[in-house]
C-alpha cells in the first residue's frame, strides 16, 4: 500500500516519537498549540496508515494510539474514493483484528476508538462493498461475540457491534461529507439484513455467560460480558424502526408518546416506543426471550438482595433498562388476535416488575433507609410504558388476573406515597420523590390523554375513577400543605415555592387529567375548598392574617383553572368533553357545579374592586391567579358561540342538551355573561391603575385577559357597549393614570382598545372611535414639535416620558391595522409625520426615543403600506426616505473607537437595534410589490418600490459595520432583504453606481464566509439570480449586469474580475479548500451552474491550474477525469453533479483558486 511516509522503520519510528511528545505536551500543557499542531499534522497528511499503524501497535503511549486511530479514521473517510478494494478492506480488517489482539489492554478507550474506527469505515463502504465481502467483516465479529475466543475477545466484539448500530443510525452517526440519502441507504440495508442478526448474537452472548454468574458468590468476568450484551439489545430495541413504520399498533387517537417524534433532548419520563414489525416476533416474543430476562434479574435480585449496592451494578442498570424497554413494545409484532398475545406479554412484564414498585409504602421506607431508588423509578417507567400503549381499560385489568387489585389502583397507591414522601422532605433538590413524581404524572397523563381528547372518560372502570378521585384528594390537600408552608416562609429561601404560573403549567395539566377523571368528585370538593376559605377569609378579617389562606387560594385558582378549561394557544379552547359529558342529573341551572364553582370564583374576584379588601385581601400575588384564572375561564366559557356549545362535537351522545344549554344560557350574552364581562374589564382596570409597579400581573392582564377577550368579534360588540369599557378608554386617551404603567404595557393596551373598535356597528363608526381613542396622542406630538423651544423643552425628563408613553401607544394602535380601521390609523400616521422627523432630529442623542420613533413607523407602514393608494404610497414612501437619510446623517460615524470597551459595546447594541428597525422598515416597503390592495398602481405616481428600497439600502449599508453584523438578528435581517432585492430586482444592480455596487460585493463576500448557513444560502440564493438573469439576458444579446458583470480590463491594462468572475472564484474556493456545511450543497450546486455558464474559460483555466498542482499521481488523474466530464456540455444536470464530488477535498495543503 503506498504510503505518505516512507516505509522506513527509522522513518516511522520518527513519527511515533513526535506523536508520543505531543500527546504527553498536552497533558502536561506544555506548548499545546504545537503539538495540536503536530497531531493535525498527522491527521491531513495524505495516507498515512502505514505510520499509523506502527503508532498502534508498538506505541507505549495509549493517546497516541488513540490519535493514530482517529487519524486513520478522518484520511480513510477523506480519501475513501482514492483508495482501491483491497486498500479499504485491509484498513478495516486491521482495525477489527487490532480490538480482537489487544481486547485485555487496560487502555480500553482506545480500543473503543479502534472499534469505532472499523464501523465507519465498514459504514462508508457499506453500499459499495458485497454481500460476501460484508459477511467476511462480520464473520470475525461473530466469532468474538459468540465467545470463540475468550472473555476479553467476546466483550470487544460486543463492542464492535455497539458501534456499528450506532453508526448506521442517523441519530448517532459521525458526519462523512455524504448526502442524507447515503445514511438512510446504509440504515435501511442494516435494518432489513442484519440488524435482527446481531440482536441474536448478543442473545446468545448473554445466554451463554449466564450459569457463571448464576454459580458465582461474587463478580466474575463474565458479568462485563453479560452487561454489554443487554447494553446493546437494549440499544437495537431503541433502534427507530422504518421498515415497520406505517404499521399501526398501540393507541388509536392522538398519542403524545409517538414513536414517529423523536425529541432532541428528551425528558426523562419520555417513552419511545418500540415497533420492529412481525419479522421479529420469534425472536422477542416467542422464543421465551423475555422469560429467560426476567427469570436471570429475579435471581440474581434475591441472590444479592443482601448486597444494597448490586441495585445500582452494570449488569442489573442492564436488565432493569432492558426489561422497561420491553414494555414499550407494539404495533405489528403483536398478530391481530384482539390484542392477547400482547396482553399476555405485558403480563409477563408486570409479574416481574411488581415486586419492584409494590407496596409502595415498604419501598419508598427501604429507600429513605438508604436503598437504592434505581429499581423502583425504573419500575415507574415500565408503568408509563406500558400506559402508552395500552387504553385505560387494559391497563387497569392487566394486574387483576394476578392480584385483587387493578393497575390502576396499584398506580394510584403509587403516586399517593410518592406523593407523600415528596411533601414530607419538601426540598428545592431533585429528590427520587421528584423524579418519581414526574414520570407518574406523565403516566397518568399517558392514560388519560385520550380519554379528555375523545370524551371517553366514562370508559376508565369504576376502581379507576375512585382511585383518580383519591389521588386527587391527596394532591389537593398536599397542593395546599406546601402553600400553607409557604406563607411564612423568607422569600429568599422559597423561590421555588413562589414559582411563576408558567412554571407549574406541565405539573397542572397533569393534575387538571387527574380531577378531569374523577369530575363528579372533584369539582365539588374544590367547591367546598373555596367556600371554606372565602369564609375563613371574612371571618378572620382584621383579626387574624391571612397570609396562609391567600396562599391557599393562590393554589386552588391555579389548580381549577387547569381542570375547568384548556390552554388556547391562539384559538378558542372549547368545554372539556370531560365536563360536557357530566352533571346531566342537575335540575336547575345555577345548582350546576361548574356553574356554581365558576360563580363563586367570578364573585369573590368582583370583592376586589372595593379599596378597603383589595388593600386587606387582594395581595398582587393572589390577584395574579385571579387574573390568570378569569383569562384562561373567559376563553371557554364566557359568551361562547352557539357553535361551540351546541355542535363541537359531532357524537351528540357525549353531550347532553341540558349540559349545553347550561352553558349557553347562564354565561351567553341574553343571561349572565354581560355582567360577568363588565366585571371582569373593572377588574382589569382597577388591577392596571392601583398596583403600580406590579409588572407580573399587569402584564397577564394586557397580554391574557384584555387580548383574549377582543380576540373575538362577538365579545367586541359587548365591550364597546359597556360603561366600564369606556371608562377605561377614556382613563388610556385623556388622562395620566395609566401612564404608570410600563412602555410594553401601555403599547399593548392601545392595541387591545384599537382592536375592540371591530365591535362597532360599522366602519365609519370604528374609524371614529379610532381617532377618539388616539387624538389626544397626535394632537400632544404635534403641539410639541411645534413649539419654539423645543429644543431645551423636549429635553425635560417628564417630557421624555410622556413623548415615550405616547410613542408606545402609537405603535400599539398602529399594529393593531385592520381594513376596519385602516383609514383611521393611517390618518394618525400622517398627522405626525413631520412631528416624527422633528422629534429624531431633537432626540438624536437619545437613543431610547430615537429607537421608539423608528419601530412606530416599522409598524405603520407594515400595517398600512399595502392598502395605500397611489398618491398615498408616494406620500409615505418619501417620509421613509427622509427618515432614512436624516438617521444616516445623523450616525455615519458616530461609534467611536475611543470609547470605553462597555461604551462601546453599550453604543454597538443601540445601533444594532435602530439598523434592524431600518431593514424592517425597508421589508415592509418590499411588501407592496408583494401583496397590493389599493385600487390603482404606485407606479402610476412614479413610486417605483425597488429602486426606493435599493436606495435605502444604499443610504443604510454605510452605517452597518462588520462588527455590528456580528449580531445575528441583524446579519439575518440585512441579507434576507439583500437576497430578496437581487433575487426579485437583479436588473436593478446593473443600475447601481460604482460605490453601491461595492457595497454589494462586500456584504456578499461577507456573507458567503458567514458562520450561520441560513445567511450563507440567502447569499447563495441571490448570486444564483445574479448569475442566472445575466446568462439570459446575454444570451437575448442584450448587456444583462453591464461591464461590471466579467473579467474586464483596466486603462492600464490590468484585468479585473468582475462580479461573476469573482464569485466564481470565491465559491470554487470555498467547496474545495474549505469546510462547507452539507446542508448547502444544493444551494452551492444552484449557484455555481450559472457561475460557470457565465464564465466558462475562467472556469477552465482554474480547473486546469488544479490539476497541475496536483503532486500525486493518483489525485491527479482523478481530477483530470473529473475535470473532462464536467466540461464536456453545458447541462445543468453535468454542472449539478460536479459539486457531488466536493467532499473530495483537495489534499496538497490547501491553496487558493
Amino acid at each position: 500500500m503506498h504510503q505518505g511516509y516512507p516505509p522506513d522503520l527509522s522513518q516511522l519510528q520518527a513519527v511515533m516519537n513526535a506523536i508520543e511528545i505531543a500527546c504527553s505536551s498536552i497533558q502536561i500543557h506544555v506548548n499545546p498549540a504545537a503539538a495540536e499542531a503536530t497531531i493535525l499534522s498527522l491527521c491531513q497528511s495524505p495516507r498515512p496508515y502505514q505510520a499509523c499503524q506502527f503508532i498502534l501497535e508498538n506505541s507505549l503511549v495509549a493517546n497516541a494510539r488513540f490519535q493514530a486511530a482517529a487519524a486513520i479514521r478522518d484520511a480513510a473517510i477523506r480519501e475513501w474514493v482514492f483508495l482501491t478494494d483491497d486498500e479499504k478492506k485491509s484498513l478495516i480488517s486491521f482495525c477489527l483484528c487490532f480490538v480482537m489482539q489487544h481486547a485485555n489492554s487496560p487502555e480500553g478507550y482506545v480500543q473503543v476508538k479502534v472499534s469505532s474506527v472499523a464501523a465507519q469505515l465498514i459504514k462508508r463502504g457499506w453500499l459499495d462493498f458485497s454481500a460476501v465481502e460484508k459477511e467476511g467483516f462480520l464473520s470475525q465479529v461473530k466469532q468474538a461475540v459468540i465467545g470463540s475466543h475468550g472473555l476479553d475477545v467476546q466483550f470487544r466484539g460486543i463492542n464492535v457491534l455497539e458501534s456499528l448500530v450506532s453508526e448506521f443510525s442517523p441519530s448517532t452517526s459521525s458526519a462523512m461529507g455524504l448526502p442524507r440519502e447515503f445514511h438512510e441507504q446504509c440504515r435501511a440495508s442494516l435494518e432489513k439484513d442484519y440488524l435482527k442478526t446481531f440482536y441474536c448474537w448478543a442473545q446468545d452472548a448473554a445466554l451463554s455467560v449466564t450459569n457463571k454468574i448464576m454459580e458465582s458468590n461474587s463478580a466474575v468476568p463474565e458479568v462485563n460480558v453479560c452487561s454489554a450484551a443487554m447494553r446493546l439489545m437494549l440499544q437495537i430495541l431503541n433502534w427507530d424502526f422504518q421498515h415497520n413504520k406505517n404499521a399501526k399498533g398501540g393507541k388509536n387517537g392522538i398519542d403524545v408518546y409517538s414513536a414517529e417524534v423523536r425529541y432532541e433532548g428528551a425528558r426523562r419520563s419520555d417513552c419511545v416506543l418500540v415497533q420492529p414489525g412481525p419479522s421479529w416476533r420469534d425472536v422477542l416474543i416467542i422464543s421465551g426471550h423475555i422469560g429467560w430476562l426476567l427469570s436471570l434479574y429475579g435471581a440474581l435480585r434475591k441472590k444479592f438482595s443482601c448486597e444494597g449496592y448490586w441495585l445500582d451494578c452494570p449488569i442489573a442498570v442492564s436488565a432493569q433498562k432492558l426489561i422497561v424497554q420491553f414494555c414499550s413494545l407494539t404495533g405489528t409484532i403483536f398478530p391481530s388476535d384482539n390484542g392477547q398475545m400482547q396482553d399476555q406479554h405485558l403480563l409477563q412484564l408486570l409479574s416481574g416488575i411488581i415486586q419492584w414498585v409494590s407496596p409502595p409504602d415498604a419501598i419508598a421506607k427501604a429507600i429513605e433507609c438508604g436503598k437504592s431508588e434505581s429499581e423502583m423509578l425504573d419500575g415507574c417507567r415500565a408503568l408509563l410504558a406500558i400506559a402508552t400503549i395500552t387504553t385505560p381499560l387494559v391497563f387497569d385489568r392487566l394486574l387483576k388476573s394476578i392480584s385483587p387489585f387493578g393497575t390502576l389502583s396499584l398506580l394510584s397507591a403509587l403516586t399517593c406515597e410518592v406523593v407523600k414522601v415528596y411533601m414530607a422532605n419538601f426540598t428545592e433538590e431533585e429528590t427520587w420523590s421528584w423524579v418519581a413524581r414526574d414520570i407518574l404524572l406523565d403516566t397518568w397523563t399517558a392514560l388519560l390523554m385520550q380519554a379528555d381528547n375523545t370524551g371517553q372518560n366514562s370508559h376508565l372502570p369504576p376502581e379507576g375513577v375512585n382511585a383518580a378521585a383519591n389521588l386527587f384528594a391527596l394532591i389537593v390537600e398536599s397542593e395546599l400543605k406546601v402553600a400553607s408552608a409557604s406563607a411564612f416562609t423568607d422569600e429568599s429561601e422559597s423561590e421555588f415555592l413562589q414559582a411563576s404560573i408558567t412554571g407549574m403549567d406541565e405539573r397542572l395539566s397533569s393534575y387538571g387529567l387527574i380531577a378531569r377523571a374523577a369530575i363528579d368528585v372533584t369539582i365539588p370538593l374544590l367547591t367546598r375548598l373555596f367556600s371554606e376559605r372565602f369564609a375563613r377569609l371574612h371571618e378572620g378579617r382584621g383579626t387574624k392574617d391571612p397570609t396562609e389562606t391567600l396562599e391557599e387560594l393562590y393554589s386552588l385558582l391555579l389548580l381549577t383553572g387547569h381542570i375547568l378549561a384548556d390552554e388556547g394557544e391562539g384559538e378558542m379552547p372549547l368545554v372539556p368533553n370531560a365536563i360536557q359529558t357530566h352533571f346531566v342529573d342537575s335540575m336547575e341551572i345555577d345548582k350546576h357545579p361548574i356553574i356554581v364553582l365558576s360563580s363563586s370564583i367570578i364573585r369573590f374576584a368582583e370583592q376586589s374592586l372595593d379599596p378597603e379588601m383589595r388593600a386587606s385581601v387582594f395581595s398582587p400575588r393572589l390577584m395574579e391567579a385571579v387574573i390568570w384564572f378569569i383569562a384562561r375561564w373567559s376563553c371557554t366559557y364566557l359568551m361562547p358561540p352557539e357553535e361551540t356549545t351546541s355542535s363541537s362535537d359531532h357524537r351528540p351522545h357525549l353531550q347532553p342538551q341540558y349540559s349545553r344549554k347550561a352553558w349557553l344560557t347562564f354565561f351567553g350574552e341574553d343571561n349572565q355573561g354581560k355582567l360577568v364581562l363588565d366585571i371582569i374589564v373593572r377588574i382589569s382596570k382597577a388591577t392596571l391603575v392601583s398596583y403600580p409597579g406590579e409588572k407580573d400581573l399587569q402584564a397577564l392582564t394586557c397580554y391574557q385577559l384584555l387580548h383574549g377577550l377582543v380576540r373575538r368579534k362577538s365579545i367586541c360588540v359587548h365591550l364597546v357597549s359597556l360603561g366600564s369599557w369606556h371608562d377605561l378608554a377614556n382613563a388610556f386617551a385623556n388622562e395620566r393614570t395609566l401612564f404608570s404603567l410600563n412602555a410594553a404595557h401601555q403599547r399593548s393596551v392601545a392595541q387591545t382598545l384599537t382592536l375592540s373598535a371591530s365591535g362597532m356597528r360599522n366602519s365609519e363608526a370604528s374609524n371614529q372611535y379610532v381617532r377618539d381613542l388616539m387624538g389626544y396622542m397626535t394632537a400632544y406630538l404635534l403641539e410639541m414639535s411645534g413649539k419654539s423651544d423645543i429644543k431645551n423643552v423636549a429635553q425635560q425628563p417628564d417630557v421624555i416620558l410622556s413623548v415615550s408613553c405616547l410613542l408606545e401607544r402609537l405603535r400599539g394602535a398602529a399594529s393593531a391595522s385592520e381594513p376596519r380601521t385602516q383609514k383611521a390609523i393611517y390618518e394618525m400616521g400622517s398627522s405626525v409625520m413631520n412631528p416624527i422627523l422633528i422629534l429624531l432630529e431633537v432626540y438624536k442623542h437619545e437613543s431610547a426615543v430615537v429607537y421608539l420613533l423608528l419601530k412606530f413607523v416599522v409598524d405603520w407602514v407594515d400595517g398600512q403600506i399595502i392598502y395605500l393608494e397611489a398618491q398615498e404610497t408616494a406620500v409615505v414612501v418619501n417620509f421613509c426616505m427622509r427618515l432614512l437619510q436624516l438617521y444616516s446623517s445623523q450616525n455615519i460615524g458616530k461609534i467611536s473607537l475611543s470609547l470605553s470597551s462597555s461604551l462601546l459595546s453599550e453604543a454597538e447594541t443601540e445601533k444594532y437595534k435602530d439598523l434592524r428597525a431600518l431593514l424592517q422598515l425597508l421589508s415592509n416597503l418590499c411588501s407592496k410589490d408583494l401583496v397590493d390592495f389599493s385600487s390603482d398602481s404606485s407606479e402610476a405616481q412614479g413610486t417605483n418600490i425597488s429602486q426606493v428600497v435599493f436606495l435605502g439600502l444604499h443610504i443604510v449599508t454605510p452605517l452597518i459595520s462588520l462588527d455590528l453584523l456580528k449580531y445575528p438578528k441583524l446579519c439575518h435581517d440585512y441579507f434576507s432583504l439583500l437576497s430578496h432585492m437581487l433575487e426579485v430586482y437583479p436588473e436593478m444592480v446593473a443600475q447601481l453606481n460604482a460605490e453601491a455596487f461595492g457595497h454589494v460585493l462586500g456584504t456578499l463576500d461577507f456573507g458567503l464566509h458567514n458562520q450561520d448557513t441560513e445567511v450563507v444560502d440567502m447569499c447563495l440564493r441571490a448570486l444564483k439570480a445574479l448569475a442566472s438573469y445575466h446568462y439570459k439576458e446575454t444570451g437575448a444579446g442584450k448587456v444583462g449586469l453591464g461591464s461590471q458583470a466579467t473579467i474586464y480590463t483596466e486603462p492600464d491594462g490590468k484585468l479585473q474580475d468582475g462580479i461573476l468572475s469573482r464569485f466564481l472564484r470565491l465559491l470554487l474556493q470555498l467547496l474545495l479548500f474549505e469546510d462547507v456545511s452539507t446542508d448547502l450543497i444544493s444551494a452551492s450546486a444552484d449557484a455555481l451552474l450559472p457561475l460557470i455558464l457565465c464564465e466558462q474559460g475562467l472556469y477552465q483555466s482554474l480547473g486546469k491550474e488544479l490539476i497541475e498542482r496536483q503532486a500525486n499521481p493518483t489525485f491527479r488523474s482523478s481530477w483530470c477525469e473529473f475535470q473532462g466530464s464536467k466540461t464536456h456540455g453545458k447541462s445543468e444536470n453535468k454542472v449539478s453533479n460536479s459539486t457531488s464530488g466536493r467532499h473530495m477535498k483537495c489534499n496538497d495543503g490547501g491553496g487558493d483558486v
